[in-house]
C-alpha cells in the first residue's frame, strides 16, 4: 500500500478505482463533481490515455469539464448525449436505502439532471458519508436570484411543518457575495440535523416558487462504493441487496498522482 496518500485520499482513490471498472468501451458516462469525483475523472483519464478506453463524458459542472479535458476525456453535453449508460458521482451523505444528500460542491442541479438521465448511478464515497438518517450535512436548495430572500423565508416557513430537527437556513457565500452556481443561481443551506421523511421534504421544497431544485436524491442511486483508508472497498447494491468487499492495491508510481500536490 502506498504512503503517498493520506487515509482519506486513499479511501477516495480506491472507491474511484473500483467504480471505473464498471465503465466499458462505447459508454456515455456522467462525470460527477467534488473531491471524490475528481479522483474518478483522473482514473478514467488514465484508462483513456493508457488503455485506449473509448468513452465520452458528460460533466456536471464547469470544473469537472475542465478536469476531464485535461485528462484526455472527450466531453459532450447532455443534449448531445441524450441518454447516458452510467453516472459516477460522490455524495455528502447516504442512508441505508442509498438516498443521498448532494450539493456541497454547488453542482446539485446539473448532478441531478445527469444522474436521472442515466441507466445507472454509482456513488463513490468514504465511510464517513454513511449515516443512519440523512440531515447532519446541510441540505442545499438552489434558488433563482430574483426574490431569493423571499424564497428563503418561504422555505423556513415550510420547515415548521416538516419532520426535521433543525430549521435554520443560511445563504451560501463566496467571500462577501452570495455564491453563484453554474446556472447563475444561489444556494440556501438548510441546517436540519435530522430529516425524518426525506421523500416528503424533497417534494414539498420543489413546490416553493423560486426553488429550482434541492439536494435530496431519492431513488436515484443504484450502487454505493465505499473506500477505506487501508485500501478496502465495500460495494452496496440497492437492487440485489448484496454487499461485497474487495481490496485495491496500488503503487507509489501510479500516474494518477503525478498532478497532485
Amino acid at each position: 500500500m502506498s504512503d503517498t496518500l493520506s487515509p482519506i485520499d486513499t479511501a477516495k482513490f480506491v472507491a474511484a478505482k473500483k467504480a471505473v471498472g464498471y465503465v466499458e468501451d462505447g459508454m456515455k458516462v456522467g462525470l460527477g463533481t467534488g473531491s471524490t469525483a475528481a479522483w474518478m475523472v483522473r482514473c478514467l483519464g488514465e484508462l483513456v490515455r493508457e488503455e485506449g478506453l473509448d468513452i465520452v463524458g458528460v460533466p456536471t459542472s464547469s470544473r469537472t469539464a475542465e478536469l476531464a479535458r485535461q485528462q484526455g476525456i472527450k466531453v459532450i453535453s447532455l443534449d448531445e448525449a441524450k441518454w447516458l449508460d452510467l453516472t459516477i458521482d460522490g455524495a455528502d451523505e447516504f442512508d441505508p436505502e442509498l438516498n443521498l444528500i448532494k450539493g456541497g460542491g454547488g453542482a446539485l442541479l446539473q448532478e441531478k439532471i445527469v444522474a436521472t438521465a442515466s441507466d445507472q448511478m454509482i456513488v463513490i464515497s468514504d465511510v464517513s458519508k454513511q449515516v443512519d438518517m440523512l440531515g447532519a450535512f446541510p441540505l442545499p436548495v438552489e434558488v433563482i436570484p430574483f426574490g431569493w430572500q423571499t424564497t428563503k423565508a418561504l422555505v423556513e416557513e415550510t420547515l415548521v411543518s416538516m419532520d426535521v430537527l433543525g430549521q435554520q437556513s443560511t445563504v451560501r457565500m463566496n467571500g462577501d457575495a452570495a455564491y453563484v452556481t453554474d446556472e447563475g443561481n444561489h444556494i440556501i443551506d438548510l441546517h436540519l440535523q435530522r430529516i425524518g421523511n426525506a421523500r416528503q421534504l424533497a417534494l414539498v421544497l420543489n413546490q416553493i416558487p423560486g426553488v429550482v431544485e434541492n439536494g435530496l436524491f431519492i431513488d436515484i442511486c443504484d450502487k454505493v462504493i465505499i473506500g477505506h483508508g487501508d485500501g478496502r472497498v465495500t460495494t452496496k447494491d440497492i437492487l440485489s441487496g448484496e454487499e461485497d468487499e474487495d481490496r485495491i492495491e496500488f503503487e507509489d508510481s501510479e500516474n494518477i498522482f503525478a498532478d497532485l500536490a
